[in-house]
């Protein structure tokens, strides 16, 4: 059986996941019948260089360079060589040629997990036979199939030339993606249950199916959900969503082809969503009112690109949204309901995005051990309509959504992340329902084994929507203080962490790390009542980061102690936080 957690400051949870294997794999024999490389030493493939952080539980495959008689890719493509045979090689969850994996258990597995199809390998990739050789594709190719969860990691490399043609050999390696789980817990005071089953690689055609039964604080739903993000190989994109909810219910089908590459030329899609439900209002972690909220929304568009160009990438969209809001006051049966919040917007819109071809492989910065993509250079991306009272609309309403990112290498170990957003709408010259982000993340790696971080985040809610609050506690940052404890027009929240990765891997599980942080952070403006208090809160505390690259859940378990230095004499002294997160 695997572990899984997961909680915030208010309180924990503590959620056994029965799974087939641990819910973290490694690497193993290619499938059986396909062509791999000699077996290598063990100690090679398990054994760390001095400094070089956690254990690279990668197989041999994986980081093989390319054959000496195979010129560098200038001289490739200063030759004009195409691309020749492409050779694949899937991996398995388990490298069973090294003794410590050589186990029972991990033999067991491997039986038991269908490796992902070639098929499914092939039309991630954004070359073919015949055409010429481009190493910017390759590199691409790799990014693309490494965001799928199903994969743990994805090399491209030339393996031979001849006659102006060179073979490709693509090695990716399968994680485990069948997940069950039960939970039991308790946070915030109130108890928790819950099953969960689903596969992130169904039967190897990389698609998802869950479902899974959740009773949380908010709500008890009972969900189904699919993803298909390669329909018949293709780049099409189907998903949905049905969600039977003890306040409602959430219904979405999204259809799309995105521009899923630099140069894809062309996007499409359409997308319906109902849902309702009711939404809680907090203030120092307590419901003070609770409402009845109706959403619909309905969208389609198409777009173009010229693709990329002298590293740049501009694309056009444009399309047609309906989106409808109700929200009334909740009050008990039979009870007079008093006049709520409605807002019907049907509007056509134009959308611009500017990408920058600058992307770089990390590791040990977000995740433990893993490589990382991230991009260094700009993403620009906006949206701007006019909601017409003659398409349908109840007003006149000029809509928009933009957000913009960009990374800096400011030397070779310090790295700056810069991102901001805007999404909301105007309406008689008044800024409605409109919220603005901001947030910095640095970087220092002082060593392969040490990263040094900070980070600055902030928010602003102009005349939101009722049950729509701006929010700050132990679920978004602030881990020394309950859920939801503070509520404001505006927040802003400072964290600093050491964070360390160690040479254990215990299990051939998990990768671990641990780390010393600060936060600080306040509300401002109105809150969901007129005292809300806005005080300035700081905690200290330690944990333990456990980072999951065996299974599609692909995260990190936080095991935190804080201590807040601030707050009410109501908070404990001492919160002990359990919760999973995409990274460290």
């Amino acid at each position: 059986m695997g572990w899984r957690v997961s909680s915030c400051a208010a309180g924990w949870t503590f959620a056994l996941g029965t799974a087939l294997v641990p819910t973290c794999v490694a690497a193993q024999d290619a499938t059986p019948g396909e062509p791999r490389a000699a077996d290598p030493p063990a100690a090679a493939a398990s054994e760390p260089a001095a400094d070089d952080g956690p254990p690279r539980p990668k197989a041999p495959e994986l980081e093989k360079p390319r054959p000496a008689e195979v010129p560098d890719d200038a001289a490739l493509v200063a030759a004009g060589a195409r691309v020749g045979e492409v050779r694949f090689q899937r991996l398995n969850l388990f490298d069973t040629r090294l003794p410590e994996e050589d186990r029972l258990l991990f033999r067991w597995a491997n039986k038991l997990h269908l490796l992902t199809r070639e098929s499914v390998v092939a039309s991630h990739l954004l070359f073919r036979p015949g055409e010429p050789y481009d190493p910017r594709l390759l590199r691409e190719s790799e990014r693309i199939l490494r965001s799928e969860s199903y994969f743990r990691d994805a090399h491209i490399r030339p393996v031979a030339l001849h006659d102006g043609i060179v073979d490709l050999e693509v090695v990716t390696q399968d994680v485990w993606t069948l997940n069950p789980g039960v939970s039991l817990g308790r946070s915030g005071g109130k108890n928790s249950s819950g099953f969960s089953l689903e596969d992130a690689n169904l039967l190897g055609l990389g698609k998802e199916l869950g479902f899974s039964f959740k009773s949380e604080v908010d709500r008890t739903s009972k969900t189904l959900s699919y993803h298909d993000n390669h329909v018949l190989d293709s780049w099409w994109d189907l998903q949905g969503q049905y969600s039977d909810n003890s306040d409602g219910h959430v219904h979405e089908l999204i259809v799309k082809r995105p521009f899923y590459a630099l140069d894809t030329p062309w996007t499409a899609g359409a997308q319906v969503r109902d849902e309702e439900r009711v939404d809680s209002v907090y203030d120092r972690g307590d419901v003070i009112r609770q409402l009845d909220v109706r959403d619909r929304a309905l969208s389609a568009f198409g777009g173009w690109s010229a693709g990329l160009q002298d590293g740049w990438v501009t694309r056009w969209t444009a399309g047609l949204s309906l989106e409808e809001h109700r929200a009334t006051l909740a009050v008990p049966p039979n009870d007079p309901v008093p006049p709520g919040t409605e807002r019907k917007l049907v509007y056509p819109w134009i959308g611009f995005e500017l990408v920058q071809d600058a992307f770089s492989e990390v590791r040990n910065q977000d995740q433990i051990g893993k490589t990382e993509d991230v991009s260094l250079g700009w993403h620009i991306k906006g949206k701007l309509g006019y909601s017409l009272p003659g398409l349908g609309a109840d007003r006149r309403a000029t809509v928009f959504a933009g957000n913009a990112s960009v990374g800096h290498a400011l030397t070779p170990r310090q790295t700056l992340l810069l991102a901001g957003s805007a999404v909301g709408y105007v309406e008689d010259g008044a800024l409605q329902n409109t919220l603005v982000k901001a947030e910095s993340r640095y970087y220092l790696k002082q060593s392969a084994r040490r990263t040094f971080f900070m980070g600055l985040s902030a928010q602003r809610g102009v005349r939101l929507d009722d049950g729509q609050q701006v929010l700050l506690g132990g679920d978004n940052g602030l881990r020394g203080y309950p859920l939801r404890y503070q509520s404001g027009d505006g927040r802003w929240l400072f964290t600093t962490e050491q964070r360390v990765f160690t040479n254990w891997y215990p299990f051939r599980l998990f990768n671990v790390g641990g780390a010393v942080f600060y936060d600080m952070g306040r509300t401002w403006g109105q809150g969901a009542v007129p005292d809300s208090s806005h005080k300035l809160l700081k905690d200290v505390g330690f944990g333990l980061r456990l980072g999951n690259s065996r299974t599609s859940l692909g995260n990190v378990i936080h095991i935190d102690v804080a201590f807040p230095l601030d707050g009410d004499s109501s908070i404990k002294k001492a919160q002990f936080v359990v919760e999973v997160k995409e990274s460290f």
